[in-house]
């Protein structure tokens, strides 16, 4: 049984742990099935996972071309909604303060933690898996195991019975896998070399995160030399970021001309942002299309869906 942890929203954070980094490790590793620890057959099924678990829009593809079968195994990930519910539940009561303010510093504890470079081997690491387990077990001291936690080590036990004598690849939330790795231990991670791919995802994961210090012109000539639909997507980004609205409506013109269903989340981004350029055009009835487009699709990242409902209102402009 090989145990890999999920970092979510963070794995744009961590160029030697993103996506691509966990596609390669289970690439080599061939397992015969996959199983989602933090997820369940419904919680998949309606899509929650979107917002929470972006690896999966890259994993569940993998799983699907390769014909490996991927099987959510919690069975109540409904629970997990308590740890949020708790909240606010506190914070209707002035005299709960102190308890939200360590729940904040918890959350601000761990995202400290998790800020810092990541790979698989560190994630391995008996002092990082110290680090922690050390902050988890505090935050259980302090709130007890239930809801504070969205039932984590009930619904962990349920996990490892679900998953006793099978083989196969287990990703699981970081603090699942934390608790996972108790009933079946690990001697470290799977061997991994880093590849292309990983390269790769590491870029574009850094044109999502642009910052001002960057150095756009060189990031922008490394995205066309990627030359996907995502990659051409976000130097059109730059391209506007950077006021070159006109450079970037062109870019994103050659972007429709493509397939650019993959990853799941970039459509929504696609046509809400050609809806924005072409209301800078001018062009309000194409515009007005592109906006629709975004309310149309099954699902669109809530970001993308607000754009699409503004722009719908008013015409965009800079």
């Amino acid at each position: 049984m090989i145990l890999l942890p999920s970092l979510g929203p963070l794995h744009i954070l961590h160029p030697r742990y993103n996506a691509a980094t966990v596609l390669a490790i289970l690439e080599a590793a061939n397992p015969p099935v996959v199983y989602l620890a933090s997820h369940s057959e419904a919680s998949l099924a309606e899509g929650t996972w979107r917002e929470e678990d972006p690896l999966l829009f890259h994993l569940l593809p993998w799983a699907e071309a390769r014909g490996v079968p991927v099987v959510p195994v919690d069975r109540e990930a409904h629970l997990k909604g308590e740890a949020e519910a708790f909240r606010e539940a506190l914070a209707q009561y002035p005299a709960a303060r102190p308890h939200l303010e360590r729940l904040a510093a918890f959350d601000r504890d761990l995202s400290a933690l998790l800020q810092k470079p990541l790979t698989p081997e560190r994630l391995y690491a008996p002092e990082f898996l110290g680090e922690l387990g050390a902050l988890y077990e505090g935050f259980v001291r302090t709130f007890g195991e239930g809801p504070a936690t969205g039932f984590r080590a009930r619904r962990v036990a349920g996990v490892v019975e679900a998953l006793k004598g099978r083989e196969g690849a287990v990703v699981a939330d970081l603090l699942d896998f934390l608790l996972l790795l108790e009933a079946f231990p690990q001697e470290g991670p799977p061997p991994h070399r880093p590849t292309e791919a990983e390269r790769v995802r590491a870029l574009l994961d850094r044109a999502w995160l642009l910052k001002e210090e960057d150095d756009w012109g060189a990031l922008v000539e490394q995205l066309f030399a990627i030359g996907s639909p995502e990659a051409l997507y976000l130097a059109a980004q730059v391209y506007l970021a950077s006021g070159q609205w006109e450079d970037a409506l062109a870019l994103m013109e050659e972007v429709f001309r493509m397939d650019f269903q993959h990853p799941g989340y970039l459509p929504g981004y696609v046509l809400a942002r050609m809806g924005q350029l072409l209301d800078l055009a001018g062009e309000r009835e194409r515009a007005l299309r592109a906006y629709r487009g975004v309310l149309a699709l099954s699902w669109a990242p809530e970001e993308a869906r607000a754009v699409a409902l503004a722009g719908l209102k008013t015409p965009f402009r800079l």
